[in-house]
């Protein structure tokens, strides 16, 4: 059994509130799972309603005339009666069937039941399925296991990990022989990835190749979906198109997206909104070029200019197998290009930590591969998987740019931690420290009226 931070989090909604639960997040990334775990730990009757699977339940959920007529179909259609604080009613695939939200408002009035929600976004608009009135429903994304989740799950000790934070806290070296393991660790995450099934596959068996078959029945998966979900038959072409040529668009010089490698005809403007929908089903995570490493980023963002990974390392590492990538990346092998598979796991565990993804290519100072934005102050982030990781002209000339004023930067490695004047090299897997601070301070203000 995987223990994942989503678990925590259902914890505390239910223990802290009696409004619906919304898991939104990529296919086969364990929604459903977390929403079972959580129902048979707490010993809940769990009334499972899969619009995908059981299409025969929409008629059932629509035709209702009012929230006690709902309750009664669900009970008939579940067998059995639901015991008031003691069942949860899940609704699964809710991208089949959006407007189960209007419904979603009168459970959680009734407050005799608990209610879950699961779905992905494949082609379908978000405000179709977020429009239920605020403060009925909190909504969570669920991703692929992070590098912490899975060290966890492949057995390292907590103390291990508790010794890493602390390292990560103070800035001092990891003892050298954890170092070594733990890069091991991390090579091995490039191959398993975080795909629930993957890891499980590789916890149970140590197989790779049982891992592999997992991953590629998750990409058949998306293959489907992508044929699925929209009508436009040259849509799904594109869609399916662009889906396949990441792999190699991560292995070219820059790892940017051009289109014109897939068609020469091919503009952003007229195939944004199939990136959109890739975004949207969490099947890539798209990094975005910005005009100057300045706050806010979202300003500078330039949305023709951009890199597009897959939302899992894993999934990748699976689409460069042909090439036996996998054995190579496990005994260390120098001459494979670990850069797109680095750059990769980067970008899923920034992305999965909450980070907006944004990077900075510039003709006279180079290209930045990540871009931080906390407290309005910029964080550049250079990864590196060779030994010439000191060398980094790019993060050089942009921290010496005084109109940036950029105070630190981190440069991703293979070594162990150090610092260099306002540099920190921090060993590629502590990725999963760099976490955003989530907390919301309060911000009071009042418009003194006395005088008027």
């Amino acid at each position: 059994m995987l223990n994942r931070k989503i678990d925590s989090d259902i914890e505390k909604h239910f223990a802290s509130t009696g409004k619906a639960l919304f898991l939104t997040g990529a296919r086969q990334v364990g929604k459903t799972y977390a929403i079972r775990k959580y129902a048979r730990q707490h010993d809940l009757r769990l009334v499972e309603i899969n619009f995908l699977l059981q299409p025969e339940t929409i008629p059932m959920v629509r035709d209702a005339g009012d929230i006690k007529d709902l309750i009664l179909r669900i009970s008939a259609y579940a067998k059995t009666p639901l015991i008031p604080g003691k069942t949860l009613i899940f609704f699964d695939e809710v991208q089949e069937y959006a407007d189960i939200m209007t419904w979603v408002k009168g459970l959680v009035d009734d407050g005799s039941y608990l209610c879950a929600l699961s779905g992905s976004f494949l082609g379908v608009e978000m405000k179709d399925i977020r429009s239920v009135p605020v403060g009925y429903m909190s909504e969570y994304q669920v991703y692929p296991l992070d590098f912490e989740e899975f060290v966890l799950a492949a057995g390292l000790p907590g103390n291990v990990l508790e010794s890493l934070r602390i390292s990560w806290e103070q800035g001092s070296p990891v003892d050298e022989f954890v170092h070594r393991k733990m890069m091991q660790m991390f090579r091995l995450y490039l191959i398993v990835g975080g795909m629930p099934a993957a890891v499980q596959a590789y916890v149970s068996t140590n197989n790779i190749q049982n891992v592999v078959r997992e991953q590629r029945d998750v990409l058949k998966l998306y293959k489907v979906d992508i044929a699925r979900y929209d009508r436009d038959e040259r849509k799904k072409l594109y869609i399916n198109e662009v889906f396949d040529i990441i792999p190699s668009e991560l292995n070219a010089k820059n790892k940017r997206f051009i289109l014109k490698r897939l068609n020469e005809h091919m503009t952003f403007s007229r195939h944004e909104n199939d990136f959109i929908w890739l975004k949207d089903a969490d099947m890539s995570l798209p990094t975005y070029n910005v005009e100057e490493p300045m706050s806010p980023l979202k300003l500078n963002e330039q949305r023709n200019l951009f890199k597009l990974f897959q939302n899992d390392v894993g999934l990748l590492s699976c689409q460069y197998s042909s090439g036996g990538i996998q054995l190579k990346i496990l005994q260390g092998d120098v001459n494979v290009n670990y850069g797109s598979v680095f750059e990769n796991a980067v970008a899923q565990e920034l992305h999965a930590h909450g980070w907006n993804l944004y990077y900075f290519n510039s003709k006279k100072q180079g290209e930045i591969d990540f871009l931080l934005e906390a407290d309005n102050e910029i964080i550049p982030i250079e990864v590196k998987s060779g030994k010439d990781y000191e060398r980094h002209n790019a993060l050089s000339n942009v921290m010496a740019n005084p109109d940036y004023g950029i105070k630190k930067a981190y440069v991703l490695c293979n070594d162990n931690l150090h610092k260099r004047g306002n540099v920190e090299y921090i060993p590629i897997y502590m990725t999963m420290f760099i976490q955003k601070n989530r907390d919301v301070e309060d911000l009071v203000y009042k418009v003194d009226l006395s005088e008027l």
